[in-house]
């Protein structure tokens, strides 16, 4: 495991107004599981990109299997073994498991498909990574984990012996997580080598062999993962020690001020009780598929609910779409912030401006334009929301950065409750404890705070108080002195023996 199959030397690429790399280096082995780590904005996708061939580099060198490599598009990377799985899979829902591996290399038989063939090329493919999915499946009627395997043989069918993986584990379940270290393991004894690109750090340990480490364009350190310890790899992402992962702020819990009665929406949201109280963050718990985010929804208006009322600072609020919770100041920050809570081709002020038009036009319906600057101008800044001007597309901005905006926008028109669904999935150490750090404020500001998170160590982290959720129903409810991870599991998969809570 010697010889490097990828060389980046001295890469720059600039943008207008951005300097997205600034003499970045990399390598990468064969058999070798490398992580390219660093906060949202450091570089990381620019890195790949350049080396996939989606944007030119500015200066540098590149080599690949040890040839310089100039002018390089998708096809000649392709060409050159070099496959990526993006963070938001690229897949054709409509299309067989079989039909998206050889998306544009179909095989054919005089002017048809031979789906035959196609089939028993994807099976060879499944098989050789273990991989228990029927060709003939439609690929939409897969789980995301099983769609993301579905990538994975995709790549290997054009014999990639360089494959990258953007945030992979990102909206996985554990067992679905260990199926991925495994078919990684594989991959890596067959010779393959993988760019890991993850925010999860306390998954390196199981796969990892490397670390390069870049911050605000620039390569920092590359290291064996055995020889530098995670605070030291924190460190260095952001430039600084941080000394609290889940910064925690104590205050005096006040009177409720959010309630959930008897809320039934569909299967996965049964009589759920939910309350939140001044001066707390409430966290829920549960497996995926336990029917939290359906809550949130629920609540938030985006699904119709079948019965159970929801009451804001004692008053009963008649939810039927989402703009009835917004004007009584319940807001909702999705979990999907792309597809559920951006529009990506907008720019940041537009973003912001959009859910609050009510409260920037004036009688004759006419925007204020100063006001609406002055409006995104504080957001920016209240928030630390890196990016050039506000004028600049929501798309342009890492992830991390988006979701800023996404709650931004909420906090712009002083609303009373905010739930949050996944709110640091995807992005940096340093963001999520600005989000953090963010979550306190409200909190102390008096504002009710209710929040989904699949990670058991931010949960106990942040949660005053956490609800656990199984098979669409609250199984248990303890303050955070009291959990402990297996008591939430516990909960969490009580499927035989669930309990109506009585609202407190």
């Amino acid at each position: 495991m010697d010889e490097y199959i990828v060389e980046m030397e001295g890469v720059r690429k600039t943008f207008p107004g951005v300097v997205a790399l600034d003499d970045v280096r990399f390598e990468l082995r064969a058999g070798e599981v490398a992580a390219l780590l660093g906060e949202n904005g450091a570089g990381k996708s620019t890195l790949m990109k350049v080396l996939c061939g989606v944007y030119p580099k500015d200066e540098g060198t590149v080599k690949v299997f040890g040839q310089a490599v100039e002018n390089c598009t998708p096809k000649k990377a392709q060409e050159l073994g070099i496959a990526i799985i993006h963070q938001e899979l690229n897949m054709c829902q409509h299309l067989t498991v079989a039909e998206n591996i050889f998306l544009g290399r179909e095989i054919m038989h005089g002017n048809r498909l031979d789906k035959r063939a196609m089939n028993r090329g994807a099976a060879e493919i499944l098989e050789r990574l273990n991989i228990d999915i029927a060709p003939e499946t439609v690929v939409g009627d897969l789980q995301l984990s099983k769609q993301q395997m579905v990538e994975i043989a995709k790549a290997l069918s054009i014999n990639a012996r360089i494959l990258i993986m953007d945030e992979p584990t990102s909206a996985l379940t554990a067992k679905e997580i260990d199926d991925l270290f495994q078919i990684i393991r594989k991959l890596r004894a067959d010779g393959c080598g993988i760019v890991y690109i993850s925010h999860r750090l306390e998954e390196l340990q199981y796969i990892v062999d490397r670390v390069t480490i870049l911050r605000d364009g620039q390569y920092i350190t590359s290291q064996n993962y055995a020889d530098i310890t995670l605070p030291e790899i924190i460190s260095h992402m952001v430039g600084r020690d941080i000394h609290e992962k889940f910064p925690r702020v104590e205050c005096e819990v006040g009177d409720v001020i959010f309630e959930v009665e008897d809320l039934n929406a569909g299967r996965l949201v049964r009589d759920v009780n939910i309350t939140v109280r001044k001066g707390e963050i409430v966290g829920l718990a549960g497996l995926v598929g336990a029917g939290r985010t359906e809550t949130t929804r629920a609540i938030f208006g985006v699904d119709s609910k079948e019965s159970g009322e929801v009451r804001l600072e004692g008053k009963e609020i008649m939810i039927r779409v989402p703009g009835d919770s917004i004007r009584a100041g319940i807001v909702l920050v999705p979990e999907d912030r792309k597809r559920d809570g951006l529009c990506v081709r907008l720019s940041v002020r537009d973003n912001i401006a959009l859910p609050n038009l009510d409260i920037l036009s004036g009688k004759g319906g006419k925007v204020d334009r100063r006001q609406e600057g002055r409006m995104a101008s504080k957001a920016v800044q209240d928030l630390k929301i890196k990016l050039p001007n506000v004028a600049v597309d929501a798309a342009s901005l890492s992830g991390g950065n988006q979701q800023k905006v996404v709650v931004s926008k909420w906090l712009a028109r002083n609303s009373r409750m905010v739930i949050f669904d996944e709110p640091t999935r995807g992005i940096d150490v340093a963001a999520k404890v600005e989000i953090y750090h963010l979550m306190n404020q409200l909190k102390a500001d008096g504002i009710g705070v209710l929040f989904v998170s699949s990670e058991m160590p931010e949960i106990l982290g942040i949660s005053d108080r956490i609800v656990v959720m199984c098979d669409g129903r609250v199984t248990g409810e303890m303050p955070v002195a009291e959990a402990t991870q297996e008591k939430i599991l516990d909960y969490a998969t009580r499927f035989e023996n669930k309990m109506d809570r009585q609202p407190a």
